[in-house]
């Protein structure tokens, strides 16, 4: 599925290709965010009854998680965008809006860290939707919207010390409401989007900004008109995030992490009752609780 020629593309996604190449050799030292987020979906996994056999890891990095889902016994693809990624989980290169698989394909697919640099994250998720089979289950997780306020602070005084135009130096993130409204617009059914903040202490901003780049999780917007951090800019940045420093010395800087969880929709799935179909009145039960006994 090809992106529509009138859709704007706010990520380059060759420079995500790149920049996920570059994350591959240092991953492991940078890659806490991820398996947080990867741990988290497995313990929601296992909260749920059902077997699963053909599963999806969409975004696999390092293929933490493919590992533990073959060590539960699955058949697993593994697939990401960045070549290298694949190349070495033995998976599929592509993009999470451009998914190459046939339509209920996968009875779980499961997502971490990386649906918040997808230029079309409504058309991944109805693809994801697609590729399931019917009661098949999505589970995803990345950062939110609210996330690295501390940073994004820093950089806007350091482009304001510099004298420059104050530049979308992180990529917008999506909000637990709007991430469950997407749920909904995709087609999934029980659809549940939960949040979770995790706070990482930092001696200084230039170690934030290095497992930013590690986790290949850095800044993917078209910078048409934004020129790179200067040195002033970037002194500036420094200063503005070390003066959030307690008394360590350490700045605690947090990640708003989202959770989406649904369903491919199937006839055995539980619905609402049919509107109108209730026996008695919300208003005729308050009275009888009201009674005395």
């Amino acid at each position: 599925m090809t992106t529509p020629p009138d859709q704007i593309e706010i990520f380059d996604r060759s420079l995500r290709r790149r920049r996920r190449d570059r994350a591959f050799a240092v991953y492991a030292d940078h890659g806490f965010l991820r398996d947080h987020i990867v741990e988290s979906l497995l313990d929601r996994l296992d909260t749920v009854t059902r077997t699963f056999t053909r599963a999806l890891d969409l975004g696999c990095a390092d293929g933490g998680l493919a590992r533990a889902l073959r060590a539960r016994g699955m058949d697993v693809v593994a697939a990401d965008a960045g070549f290298r990624f694949a190349a070495a989980a033995g998976g599929v290169q592509c993009d999470e809006d451009r998914l190459p698989f046939a339509d209920a394909s996968f009875d779980l697919v499961m997502s971490a860290g990386v649906l918040d640099q997808v230029n079309d994250l409504p058309g991944a998720l109805a693809l994801i939707r697609r590729i399931l089979k019917p009661d098949g289950l999505f589970l995803g997780g990345f950062i939110g919207g609210g996330s690295l306020p501390l940073l994004r602070a820093a950089l806007i005084a350091g482009d304001v010390a510099a004298g420059g135009a104050v530049g979308a130096r992180i990529h917008p993130q999506v909000d637990l409401r709007g991430a469950a409204d997407l749920l909904s617009r995709a087609g999934f059914a029980l659809p549940v989007a939960d949040g979770e903040p995790l706070d990482v202490r930092y001696g200084d901003a230039l170690r934030l900004m290095s497992d930013l780049r590690g986790m290949a999780a850095g800044n993917l917007l078209r910078m048409q008109g934004i020129a790179p951090l200067s040195r002033t800019a970037l002194g500036a940045t420094l200063a503005a995030f070390a003066e959030k420093a307690g008394d360590d010395g350490r700045v605690t800087e947090r990640f708003e992490l989202l959770y989406l969880t649904g369903w491919a929709p199937a006839p055995s799935q539980p619905r609402p009752a049919r509107r109108g179909s209730a026996t008695r009145s919300l208003a005729s039960e308050l009275g009888r609780r009201d009674e005395p006994r």
